[in-house]
């Protein structure tokens, strides 16, 4: 078969956050750019995401009168990498950070919102901040995107309601209090009425909110600069000619076709949340690999990295932890497929507490998803499993939902039909469905409940940090985060091990270049994302800790390509 031939200045291997600014920042420079991507539908992890960037010093905090001492970032950041700090990548991401969403806010179509309180993850260590540092995608209309979007990959189907993407924060706010607000109530109404007529026009909701609005906005951007997108085009190898690569050979409509890039090829394929093998090897939860659950796309194995490491790159596999941790529970959907539920907010909410196999608290369950799971991994083993227990009361439930599981008025029969949502009408009960001793549970419960009721946890603290605060309910007093578990029945769901994204990845300097083992710059070869190892040190300081890198190293490799263009012309017009 004769190999087809296309020639650009770029190729960009996949369509997320990265790849997507990468692109969109080397064709605002002038250059001739192509982005391919393996799955049928574009956005990749992005638009499954809750569409938050962390990047600090921005000027919508400061247009909002959010002023952080100078230099409390770049402590922050050293602070949670510890003794995997790279001062070079640290700072080139604080430095671009505010640079990159200057351009995107100024002269593309993608738009953020800066809530004035979202605290950092550990905002009670050196450099932290109650906020001014996560921002929001702002919500999109997908009709914008014309045809397109019938590829834009949609959300996560577990976080969504009758497949409707609900905005974070506000709206969320109004979904929880429609029964207890009129404002809230007249809201959800106008909400749901949209979606519907949506979807019987379109087929699918057009408000896009989140990661779904990031990766549809950033399209837009693209397809306002014609940057050409091959889906169902995976990059089979890179191509190289005297030590540089100079392009890659991809699968594009039935047929192999070499890609010649002038410039340079920008590796942005996800990371390897699916790949087996690599799991394997960097996940001490998951000793074959498959005990590990992840909501990301099917077609994130590593491509990248494999891409890179045939042509001499190395992978950092030292990170403390290969992974953005995140605990999930594993529902029946009603087709019949399983799905992947990540919990992020409901374990902050008071009246809601996490046990181990053995029915005993071992963690705050208002901390990070991250920092739950590395509690998790410690006390929850049992035998060759790593899982623990969510539970709650019926009137937490009903208030507040559990995983899954939505609050009033939506039904729960189904959850309690597969299996998902176990019940028992007392605790002894529950605690025979969950297979856990029935006294130690109660003596749990019992010992929670006695400080709970005055709304404090001298345990585990929860409800004690900034962050925690955040996710509970700020209407519930004296505490947000702690409430008593006394109103049967009483449910539980199961808690397994996830990831939201790799950590591990390919080693880059602080221009996004891939470099090899002697880390020397191999020419002509980027990588950004989730491919490149991450500049957190295998932390998760706050909300957006891989889309605001993301967003910020694609705009650093397009200008990187930029004056690499530059300085070729120089050369050539010298010779």
């Amino acid at each position: 078969m004769n190999m087809a031939r296309h020639e650009c200045d770029v190729l960009v291997v996949g369509s997320g956050a990265s790849g997507m600014s990468a692109a969109i920042t080397a064709a605002a420079r002038g250059l001739d750019v192509l982005v391919v991507e393996k799955e049928p539908l574009f956005g990749g992890t992005t638009a499954r995401s809750g569409g938050w960037l962390w990047i600090p010093g921005t000027r919508l905090a400061t247009e909002q009168g959010l002023r952080e001492p100078e230099g409390a970032a770049r402590t922050y950041l050293q602070h949670e990498a510890a003794t995997h700090f790279d001062p070079e990548r640290v700072d080139a991401f604080l430095r671009h950070g505010p640079e990159a969403i200057d351009f995107f806010t100024r002269e593309t179509c993608v738009q953020f919102d800066m809530p004035a309180v979202f605290p950092d993850y550990h905002a009670e260590a050196p450099g932290g901040q109650p906020g001014g540092r996560s921002m929001v995608t702002r919500s999109f209309d997908g009709r914008e995107l014309g045809p397109q979007i019938r590829q834009l990959a949609p959300p996560l189907p577990e976080l969504t309601l009758f497949g409707m993407m609900l905005g974070s924060g506000k709206e969320i706010w109004h979904f929880m209090r429609v029964f207890k607000s009129l404002e809230s109530f007249v809201y959800v109404c106008r909400r749901l009425t949209r979606h519907a007529l949506d979807v019987l026009v379109h087929g699918r909701g057009m408000t896009l909110t989140n990661g779904n609005a990031l990766a549809g906005r950033l399209a837009k951007a693209a397809m306002d600069r014609h940057i050409p997108l091959w889906l169902s085009s995976p990059a089979r190898e890179l191509v190289r000619e005297g030590g540089a690569v100079v392009g890659a050979i991809v699968d594009h409509e039935g047929r192999r076709t070499e890609v010649r890039t002038r410039v340079g090829v920008v590796l942005a394929c996800g990371g390897f949340p699916h790949d087996i093998e690599r799991r394997r090897a960097l996940f001490p939860h998951a000793p074959t690999g498959r005990e590990h659950h992840t909501p990301s796309p099917e077609g994130n194995t590593g491509d990248g990295l494999r891409l890179a490491e045939s042509v001499g790159g190395e992978v950092d596999t030292t990170i403390p932890h290969a992974a953005a941790w995140v605990p999930i529970s594993v529902t029946l959907r009603p087709d019949g497929s399983r799905g992947v539920m990540p919990h992020f907010i409901d374990r902050a909410k008071p009246g809601v507490i996490a046990v181990t196999p053995q029915g005993r608290r071992f963690t705050n369950e208002g901390n990070s998803y991250h920092d739950f799971v590395q509690d998790m991994v410690k006390h929850c083993r049992h035998g060759s499993q790593v899982f623990a227990w969510l539970l709650c009361d019926h009137r937490t439930l009903r208030t507040y939902g559990l995983g899954c599981v939505p609050p009033f008025p939506m039904p729960i029969g189904r959850h309690l039909r597969t299996g998902y949502l176990r019940r028992g009408h007392t605790l002894e009960e529950l605690a025979h469905a969950i297979g856990v001793e029935p006294a130690t549970l109660r003596a749990t419960v019992d010992r929670f409940n006695e400080h709970a009721r005055r709304g404090e946890d001298p345990d585990f603290g929860k409800g004690s940090r900034a962050y925690n605060r955040y996710q509970g309910d700020a209407q519930h007093r004296p505490n947000p985060c702690v409430a008593p578990l006394e109103n049967g029945p009483y449910y539980a769901i199961r808690l397994l091990i996830g990831d939201i994204g790799t950590f591990a990845g390919l080693r880059t300097d602080a221009r996004t270049r891939v470099l090899d083992a002697q880390r020397r710059p191999i020419p002509g070869l980027y990588a950004v994302g989730n491919d490149a190892a991450s500049i957190m040190g295998g932390n998760y300081p706050g909300a957006g800790i891989t889309l605001g890198p993301a967003l910020t190293f694609g705009y650093i490799a397009g200008c990187e390509l930029a004056e690499a263009a530059t300085r070729t012309q120089a050369v050539r017009a010298a010779a």
